[in-house]
């Protein structure tokens, strides 16, 4: 069924807000500071790798996906731009500089996160280069009609999708408060809903897919200054969401991977770091739905998920420790002080110059050191949060359950300035004058959050398998209708048009790797480079279905690493030496150089590979005269004679037969 009506649409893309490198695989027990009888004493975290379907229902894990995937057209999506040019952080013609300010909505209240950016004070730099940027990027310009190549390439994905095409797209905007796009809105449209991908032998819903702009890059983010270029604002992407159905990391991976590799069948999407991002949603029993947001490799999230699932489980802990402690949580709150210079030079910890403070948390005592995560404790909420908000670089604090930076001596009079108990947790920090009203405030705000359990939180994924605070987390009510684009009508003839060129499904891919008998070690790396098409049409050239996929999956692997593969010149090279009847090793070697030297005839290959044609008699009779002449142990008798003949038998005799007659003669 195909729905035209623009509330239901806005509904579906609001719903979406209540889903819910070698990484670390151990925690200490030691990381947990317990010196009260009453608070929490393990975490009982599980690794990773020791960790079981099990593990995860008890946890109550659930996740849910949203996929970005860059479309590769000639311009971005609402202007004509070329997209697809990256510029380098330091070249740039001209800057911006912005200020995100809150406003009223029609209902009078302003956005939680957009609140939340405005404390940071940030300055808003933009990096343009004119080549790849014009004035609709900086909100100076209307939107231009929506490319409608982009169009197609959406209406292909989302029918591969089996979602349900709309029968009109309406642009939205949905807000984006970081800087990350100078409207402050990212421009975006429901393509498709209700559809389905397989996951660990089952169906697993995909709530939408949408088609939208791309937002800048950030170069930096220190102090009161976040940086961006815009050479990748606004190229065209396409966002799948998936329902909250995976329920433990591996499938999360698993999904993931399936929607590269259903993207990719199309032919039509950039590759490469950043052209492919995640946004991971995760909660657990009693928790609440927490975003890690732009993971760019899919092998991170197991461990992501994971150990978010873990720090949920450990801030809950720490909930029900606060629930035993304090009767009425409406009444907390902290006692901060501030400290005069002569104090501030003897924490020792705090660089010269800078303020600081003290503040008191009752009740909190054992609780800011307990472990979080591998590494990780719940002071770390705290500190990420004095970096996000009040923009105070690390370290920036010291607490009590970990005073090691703070000299006994200090530590006793800061508790007695804050009439600190035993049961009292102490909190010092530290950062400009103008930063500190702003850094008191974001500490007693976590902990009043502590209270609640786990906040509504967007975080960043580190590549230990950690995250940190990024911000806070957008409400359902951040999209609204965009009044500069009118509703564009999607007639049957345009989704016909769009089935007709429909690629393979994954599923097939997949039956057509096992019938081929694909090694298992080259698989993914063909379905997520869309080289399955290429490896049948080796195989109808006359490859065996082994040497075509070893051929992709190993020598151009290895060649091109994350580079888009040159389909055209593999065909050509491997046609030309078919035509030459030279062997698959010697093919092999042309195929790379052929990729390598784009512009080289073949015969200028085979000059650089040192070929010299000879009869396989002269070879024969080469490789006899060696055997004559070497050692008469057989392994080193091989790898001599093979090492002095190998120039002459390449491109004439496959190596393994001229190893074979080594062997054969030294007998």
């Amino acid at each position: 069924m195909r729905r035209t009506l623009f509330a239901s649409i806005l509904a579906c893309a609001s719903g979406r807000e209540n889903l819910a490198s070698a990484p670390r695989d151990t925690m200490k027990k030691a990381d947990a500071v317990s010196p009260n009888p009453d608070s929490p004493n393990d975490l009982g975290y599980v690794p990773r790798s020791a960790a079981t379907r099990e593990t995860y229902r008890a946890l109550g894990f659930r996740c849910g996906l949203e996929v970005h995937q860059q479309l590769r057209t000639a311009k971005k999506l609402f202007c004509r731009c070329p997209a697809g040019i990256y510029q380098d952080g330091d070249d740039y013609d001209a800057q911006l500089v912005r200020h995100m300010r809150p406003t009223l909505s029609e209902l009078g209240e302003y956005d939680g996160t957009a609140l939340m950016e405005y404390k940071t004070k940030k300055n808003i730099v933009y990096r343009i280069k004119g080549r790849t940027a014009c004035t609709y990027d900086i909100d100076d310009t209307p939107p231009f009609v929506v490319n409608r190549e982009a169009l197609g390439i959406a209406i292909e994905i989302a029918l591969l999708l089996k979602t349900s095409v709309v029968g009109e797209l309406h642009i939205t905007r949905k807000q984006y408060l970081d800087g990350s796009i100078p409207t402050g809105f990212q421009r975006t449209a429901i393509v498709g809903i209700e559809g389905s991908i397989p996951v660990a032998g089952r169906v697993v819903g995909v709530r939408q897919l949408s088609l939208e702009e791309d937002s800048c890059r950030e170069v930096s983010d220190v102090g009161h200054e976040r940086t961006y270029t815009t050479d990748r604002l606004g190229m065209p992407l396409v966002e799948t969401v998936t329902e909250p159905e995976l329920f433990t990391p591996d499938e999360a991976a698993e999904a993931a991977n399936f929607i590269r590799y259903l993207a990719r069948s199309t032919d039509h999407v950039n590759i490469g770091i950043g052209a492919a991002r995640e946004d991971v949603n995760v909660s657990v029993e009693g928790g609440t739905r927490v975003e890690i947001k732009g993971v760019q490799r899919i092998r991170w999230i197991p461990e992501l998920t994971h150990n978010e699932a873990f720090r949920q489980k450990a801030l809950l802990i720490v909930r029900d420790a606060l629930a035993r402690r304090v009767a009425e949580p409406t009444t907390w709150d902290a006692v901060a002080v501030r400290l005069a210079a002569a104090e501030v030079a003897r924490l020792g910890a705090a660089p010269e110059g800078t303020s600081a403070a003290v503040l008191g948390l009752p009740q909190f005592g054992g609780l800011l050191g307990f472990a979080t995560n591998p590494g990780r404790t719940f002071a770390d909420e705290i500190s990420d949060r004095l970096k996000v908000i009040a923009c105070i670089e690390k370290p920036n604090m010291a607490h009590s359950d970990a005073p090691g930076a703070v000299p006994a001596a200090v530590w006793k009079d800061l508790k007695k300035r804050v009439g600190a108990r035993a049961e009292d947790a102490v909190v010092v920090l530290w950062g400009p004058e103008a930063d500190m009203k702003t850094a008191i405030e974001a500490v007693v705000e976590r902990c009043r959050l502590a209270f609640a359990g786990v906040p509504n939180e967007t975080r960043k994924a580190l590549p230990d398998g950690t995250t940190i605070f990024e911000r806070v987390l957008p409400g359902p009510d951040r999209m609204y209708p965009d009044t500069d684009s009118s509703p564009i009508p999607i007639e049957e003839e345009t989704i016909e048009a769009a089935r007709a060129r429909l690629p393979r499904s994954v599923e097939e891919e997949r039956a057509l790797l096992d019938a081929w008998g694909a090694p298992a070690d080259v698989r993914a790396y063909l379905l997520r480079r869309n080289l399955c098409p290429l490896v049948g049409d080796l195989i109808r050239d006359g490859l065996t279905p082994l040497a075509a996929a070893t051929l992709l999956g190993h020598r151009v692997r290895r060649t091109v690493g994350d580079k888009r593969v040159d389909n055209d010149r593999v065909r050509w090279a491997v046609g030309e030496a078919r035509k030459r009847s030279l062997p698959e090793d010697a093919m092999r070697d042309l195929v790379s150089l052929a990729l390598l030297e784009p512009g080289d005839s073949f015969d200028g290959l085979l000059a650089r590979a040192g070929y010299r044609a000879a009869p396989p008699e002269a070879v024969r009779a080469r490789v006899r005269d060696e055997v004559g002449i070497g050692a008469r142990d057989p392994e080193a008798l091989v790898c001599a004679v093979m090492g002095r003949v190998r120039a002459a038998a390449w491109g004439n005799v496959p190596l393994a037969e001229v190893a074979t007659w080594v062997e054969e003669m030294a007998r």
